[in-house]
């Protein structure tokens, strides 16, 4: 019998078998039906080519309308030019060199064709992709996977194409004897599904939509009991570690802070802060998400939560991700305190606390005092970045650790700082966030986070405009960007240019080799725009005469801290920098922001950065520079944050584009998604029906004693340490 454990060198040979396991990490017979098919193409139905992205690796299905050879200019030979289409548009292929089979890409031939998407004179292309002709009147391709009317596409690398990997599976089962169930039958009954063996056979062999369908809702069905037992399973075992109770006390610093408050809290920041108080007075630990749009009072519900926890004896924490932010949250936290963060100091409220800032860059003696008050406990809250969750930082008593903007951590860094609180207890986690990115959301359905959301924007603030600048094929369009700055500047206002990269060496991968490629280095595969050359340019051409500062992560703090000082106070014009401003700074006089290379920034932080405008009573606007070509899907992604700045909608664009990350290992992004079938978007009645029985399972069956199958599903799709990330995410 071949079963899911056995390796694939005795059946596919051993070069097939290296180069699954070199490409794809697969070695086994479950490994490799365990790699799903992305998607199919429909004999017949060509690939959009007008959806593809400069350097993503692709296979498309198109037709050969154009080839012809010509002689190279920078060495000896011939090249070989194919142009193929989808029937609207045209995607070159370029071969430096004769490849065997290249005499079978005949005009009206179709193929499938596998490479790396590049550009040259804005015009498409792959540079020596691999290829695989499926129609040819001398029956070129005769293996059953091509011949079916439905062709699967399976995710690839540039050594390993599709239809290699298509001819592995179709090998392994002929000869798979099948797998034991591993769900009950009763439960197959209950939900109509599939056996395991079926839908298997189903997904990668399948001969009509009805079939494949049938094969992921099964397999769909999988994954979301294998995450949610093992999420049942932590949950079941947090138990025995309780958080500690800090309930509400009367007439303490909370209650003199609420009598103060200049302005009237909104109803949903009292709905929520309700909520909050409920969860901190419990000994279950709170693990809540707190979103809301850039400026709806965030701040103001995690500082009454951290009241109330202090008032109740204990400490609070606060982490923010950058120390431009943190030393920012630390004056405003002051600011709104007042006297009521002044114990022990003349003028001091009677009752009130003290605010430590710890951050990695401050003085010995600064940081010496600030590790002494967290220890002691008379830093009642302790603002600060991740030094928060070094090992010489230890708290006298923490009870409350608020996150903010939690996608710009790691986390096992979040994990460590809740570890802080002791061995036996657990604090109360709050992480907050203006736009929730695809991991975030999607840990939230199935079942990590608690959710509110604030979606009342504050009275007074001014609307934002956004326009995407395409500088490659509209040059004087971005003139008119440097033009706008100088006149907001003209009327008193200010702006900020922002750029991807501080001015180090380009990251690896990004240098072409021009002797395999004929893109264009210089239009498509230059290193991201810096701040550390983009200054000087602006100051010396188009925005010369305005007043500029540089800013970026890696200057020193007091620099830092003076450079943004010297903004905000009107002594700066322009700021060009990094995305160390995308949170928490604050210019109500800034009404301009540039994004250079917009492109290279994800939904979340375009939709962060631009919120740094239209803070006043002026409104602002947000120009995102980029040199993609239009009908690419990351022009697509750049139109959709133009087109709307709220927040909660610019998150399922988001999750849409990059899926929901990889929420069973520290991927942030979506490409490499431990959850192959299933979609948070599309599967909500999935994962919910999932919880349930999981749910019920567990409280049976702590340890899956009486169901080897179902622990073996978990072990096989949740391993170990994706089991233990789920618990501390």
């Amino acid at each position: 019998m071949v079963s899911f454990e056995d390796k694939l060198d005795g059946l596919l040979g051993t070069k097939s078998a290296k180069a699954l396991a070199a490409a794809l990490d697969i070695h086994t017979v479950g490994g490799l039906l365990r790699h799903y098919p992305r998607r199919y193409v429909k004999r017949g139905d060509l690939t959009r080519i007008a959806g593809l992205d400069v350097g993503e690796h692709v296979t498309v299905m198109a037709r050969v309308v154009n080839k012809r050879e010509r002689r190279m200019q920078q060495r000896a030979g011939k090249m070989t030019e194919v142009t193929v289409t989808d029937g609207e548009r045209q995607l070159q292929l370029v071969f430096f060199r004769r490849v065997t089979g290249l005499d079978k890409l005949r005009i009206g031939e179709v193929g499938l064709f596998a490479g790396k998407v590049t550009r040259f004179n804005r015009t498409l292309q792959l540079a020596h992709p691999d290829f695989k002709v499926l129609e040819s009147e001398d029956g070129v391709d005769a293996s059953e996977t091509f011949l079916r009317t439905l062709i699967p596409v399976y995710p690839a690398t540039e050594k390993l194409p599709s239809w290699r990997i298509a001819n592995c599976v179709e090998q392994v089962l002929a000869v798979w004897d099948g797998t034991e169930d591993p769900l009950p039958a009763e439960w197959l009954d209950r939900h109509k599904m599939l056996d395991l063996t079926t839908a298997l056979r189903d997904l990668h062999m399948g001969y009509d939509w009805a079939a494949i369908e049938r094969a992921r809702k099964r397999l769909k069905w999988d994954e979301a009991l294998a995450v949610q037992l093992a999420l049942a399973q932590r949950r079941f075992a947090a138990g025995a570690r309780p958080a500690p109770a800090c309930p509400r006390t009367d007439g303490a610093i909370l209650d003199a802070f609420d009598a103060r408050l200049p302005f009237e809290l909104t109803e949903g920041q009292r709905e929520v802060g309700e909520v909050v108080a409920a969860d901190l007075s419990g000994e279950h630990p709170m693990n809540r998400l707190l979103q809301g749009e850039v400026g709806s009072g965030k701040t103001i519900v995690a500082l009454r939560a951290m009241l109330q926890v202090v008032d109740s004896g204990r400490q609070a924490a606060l982490l923010a991700p950058t120390e431009v932010l943190a030393a920012q949250h630390a004056r405003s936290v002051r600011q709104m305190l007042g006297d009521l963060a002044m114990a022990g100091e003349l003028g001091g409220a009677e009752k009130a606390t003290r605010l430590a800032l710890l951050t990695g860059s401050l003085p010995a003696a600064q940081r010496k005092q600030a590790l002494l008050d967290a220890a002691s406990g008379s830093a009642g809250i302790v603002v600060g970045t991740h030094a928060l969750i070094q090992d010489t930082v230890q708290f006298a008593d923490l009870g409350f650790v608020v996150v903010d903007e939690q996608h710009r951590f790691g986390v096992e860094q979040r994990d460590a700082l809740r570890t802080r609180a002791g061995e036996d207890t657990s604090p109360h986690v709050l992480v907050m966030t203006a736009t929730p990115i695809p991991r975030t959301v999607a840990m939230t359905v199935y079942g990590d986070l608690e959710v509110s959301s604030l979606r009342e924007l504050p009275r007074g603030r001014s609307p934002i405009g956004t326009n995407v600048v395409p500088a490659a094929e509209k040059p004087s369009w971005l003139d008119r960007a440097w033009q706008r700055i100088h006149e907001e500047v003209a009327k008193g206002h200010q702006a900020y240019v922002v750029c991807p990269r501080i001015g180090d060496a380009p990251s690896a991968g990004e240098d072409v080799d021009a002797e395999e490629s004929t893109v264009d280095s210089e239009e498509e595969r230059r290193a991201p725009l810096a701040v550390n050359e983009v200054g000087p340019m602006l100051a010396e051409g188009p925005l010369a005469g305005l007043r500029l500062g540089v800013l970026h992560g890696r200057l020193p703090a007091d620099e830092k801290d003076s450079i943004m000082r010297a903004f905000a106070a009107g002594e700066l014009d322009v700021l060009v920098a990094t995305t160390v401003i995308e949170v928490g700074v604050d210019v109500p006089n800034a009404t301009v922001m540039v994004i250079m290379d917009a492109d290279r920034f994800g939904v979340s932080q375009l939709h962060q950065l631009r919120g740094r405008v239209g803070r006043g009573s002026a409104p602002g606007l947000c120009l995102l520079i980029t040199d993609v070509p239009d009908g690419t899907s990351t022009r697509e992604r750049l139109d959709a944050v133009a087109s709307t700045v709220d927040g909660f909608e610019l998150s399922r664009v988001d999750l849409e584009m990059r899926r929901e990350g990889d929420i069973l290992g520290a991927s942030q992004s979506g490409k490499n998604s431990g959850l192959r079938m299933l979609s948070l978007l599309r599967d909500e009645e999935t994962i919910t029906a999932a919880r349930h029985e999981a749910a019920a399972l567990i409280a049976d069956d702590p340890e899956l004693r009486r169901s080897p199958g179902l622990a073996a599903m978990v072990s096989d799709l949740v391993d170990t340490d994706r089991a233990e990330y789920l618990e501390k995410a």
